[in-house]
């Protein structure tokens, strides 16, 4: 019977559910590939590719503005930047962090944006953004959520 109860452990054991492999190191280089790409689409002001980096039910978070969720409201808000006098923008990414589960991913970094003033001077800003990235059904890597912001002071309040 000894040999009976290791032969049914050894089954059972071969049998249990093994752990995913763990992917993040190929899924860390994915995104940062997936940023570079998306960064020269926003040098390019190429709307159509800035969107292709996007799940459908995406949100974004504007300064300063109510938070666009889909796509085509994300579209609006690039064709608006892209419209404004002047316009370049990049980023870099500074890091990237997926979840052990491998699902789930953000990254973090700056960006540089040049757009020209109500005069016509050009203004350059810099900022910081966070994007969340989760991994869809057919392994690619999409953002379903983007903040960014400007590291200038906010404006000051009107004096009454």
């Amino acid at each position: 019977t000894l040999v009976v109860t290791f032969a049914l452990l050894a089954f059972m054991w071969g049998c249990a559910p093994q752990p995913a492999p763990d992917t993040r190191e190929a899924d860390e280089r994915a995104i940062r590939e997936i940023e570079i790409e998306w960064s020269k689409a926003v040098a390019a002001k190429d709307v159509e590719r800035c969107m292709s980096f996007y799940a459908d039910d995406a949100s974004e978070f504007e300064p300063n503005k109510p938070m666009d969720t889909g796509k085509d409201a994300i579209r609006k808000g690039y064709d608006a930047f892209f419209a404004i006098p002047g316009i370049s923008s990049s980023f870099q990414t500074a890091k990237v962090v997926v979840a052990r589960g491998g699902d789930l991913a953000y990254t973090y970094g700056t960006n540089a944006t040049t757009m020209n003033d109500a005069k016509g001077k050009p203004v350059n800003d810099k900022g910081k953004y966070v994007t969340v990235y989760a991994k869809q059904p057919d392994g690619k890597w999409k953002v379903v959520a983007d903040i960014f912001n400007s590291d200038l002071p906010a404006p000051a309040p009107p004096k009454k």
